[in-house]
């Protein structure tokens, strides 16, 4: 009896999904209409500005069209846009290059006639359900004659209704109960073939983001390195030369002029101290020390207590972590509440840090100003690239007037 009362409901959400889909109908021949239009008035400079925001609207169209999709299917239905920006001209020609607008389109299209009959061969199912249910109501109605047909028989005696009838009930249940799934999966699984980015397309844009990503890691790799060797050469290797030139001198005049000498190696372990602190920091700029010593949390901890502007910062499900993981995280709080205390304005900040067996998030708020800008030289750029290095995932949101939240996800796993 569960077995029946399952497939009865499957039938039931089938038909829903169906309804769902013949909604969408009107709203997909508006969206063909007003892209139709659009487009061929592309060629004015009218059509070139309106063009992008109804390739938004079929953007909005095909999102609800995924979203009914998978949610009979079970499986989200993946699709993946050029982001619309630049002038004018730069927007239409990437909502006219991408693929994905061309993909939305045929799928309103067809979705305007498959829609329709896909809905109608489930709502004739319960049709012929109803119309079974109905027959005592046309047998006692004042009709000129007691003749019903259903396929093919007249039902002309009670007899025979008593008969035809409930077989006749039992098979179009039978029959739909298998039925309307499969229409709702074939509607759904044709809406996914449309409406998902092609799987190679996806492989091919996601080498292309590795690429990019491999070639900023490079690119950050080296200027680190430069930056270390720019480091010890300027610093700490002159200072060492000026302290072997100190002692040489010192090792010759010692006999004769012991004062002298002793002046010059007290310069030399003032210099080699100063030596050993930029050498210190050269490190720390490399791997934190407070990492080894305390750990992620522990470094957080020390980062808001160093900041100007008061931090609450929350730690939780992190423990020890991979070092190039734990030092990017390190170093991406630590310029996030740089940010913070010179451009932001903010009277106070949060950082969350939060870390499962796969990834580590971390986020970081503030209640200044907001405007945040990457291409100011914030240091965004450089957590962005950071970031990229271990195809982690960057979102930072700070309109005008704030608040602005920096959102970082490492893979850990």
């Amino acid at each position: 009896m569960s077995g029946v009362r399952r497939r009865l409901g499957r039938a039931v959400r089938a038909t829903g999904r169906l309804l769902l889909g013949l909604l969408l109908v009107p709203v997909c021949v508006i969206g063909s209409v007003v892209f139709l239009l659009a487009f061929l008035s592309s060629a004015t400079f009218v059509g070139l500005i309106i063009l992008p925001y109804v390739v938004r609207l079929n953007r909005w169209i095909a999102g609800r069209g995924r979203k009914v999709a998978a949610g009979w299917l079970g499986d989200p239905v993946v699709a993946e846009y050029a982001p619309i920006r630049g002038g004018i001209l730069a927007r239409a020609r990437i909502v006219l290059g991408d693929p994905m607008t061309w993909r939305d389109a045929g799928w309103m299209a067809s979705h305007i006639v498959i829609g329709v009959i896909m809905a109608g061969l489930g709502l004739s199912v319960w049709a012929a359900l109803g119309f079974d249910l109905s027959v005592p109501i046309w047998w006692w109605a004042p009709l000129p004659e007691h003749a019903i047909y259903l396929v093919g028989f007249a039902l002309d005696s009670w007899p025979r209704v008593a008969i035809t009838i409930p077989l006749h009930f039992l098979a179009v249940a039978i029959a739909g109960s298998y039925v309307l799934p499969l229409l709702a999966t074939a509607d759904a699984r044709l809406t996914r073939a449309l409406l998902a980015t092609p799987e190679r397309v996806r492989l091919a844009e996601r080498v292309v983001e590795l690429t990019e990503t491999r070639t900023a890691a490079l690119d950050a790799h080296g200027a680190e390195l430069r930056r270390i060797e720019r480091d010890l050469h300027d610093g700490a290797q002159a200072r060492l030369v000026s302290i072997a030139m100190r002692l040489g001198v010192a090792e010759r005049i010692l006999a004769n002029d012991p004062d002298k000498a002793a002046e010059l190696i007290a310069e030399a372990r003032l210099s080699t101290e100063e030596t050993m602190t930029e050498l210190r920091d050269i490190i720390r700029g490399m791997y934190p020390p407070i990492l080894a010593d305390r750990g992620l949390p522990g470094a957080v901890a020390a980062l808001a207590a160093r900041c100007p502007v008061p931090v609450a910062a929350t730690v939780d499900g992190v423990d020890r972590l991979p070092a190039a993981v734990e030092a990017a995280a390190y170093f991406v709080v630590a310029e996030a509440l740089t940010n913070v205390a010179r451009h932001s304005t903010a009277a106070s900040a949060t950082v969350h840090v939060h870390g499962d067996e796969a990834s580590l998030t971390l986020r970081v708020s503030d209640d200044g100003r907001g405007g945040a800008d990457e291409a100011s030289g914030s240091g965004l750029a450089g957590i962005r690239r950071r970031v990229a290095a271990f195809d982690g995932r960057t979102e930072l949101s700070s309109p005008p007037g704030g608040p602005t939240t920096l959102t970082v996800e490492l893979p850990c796993g």
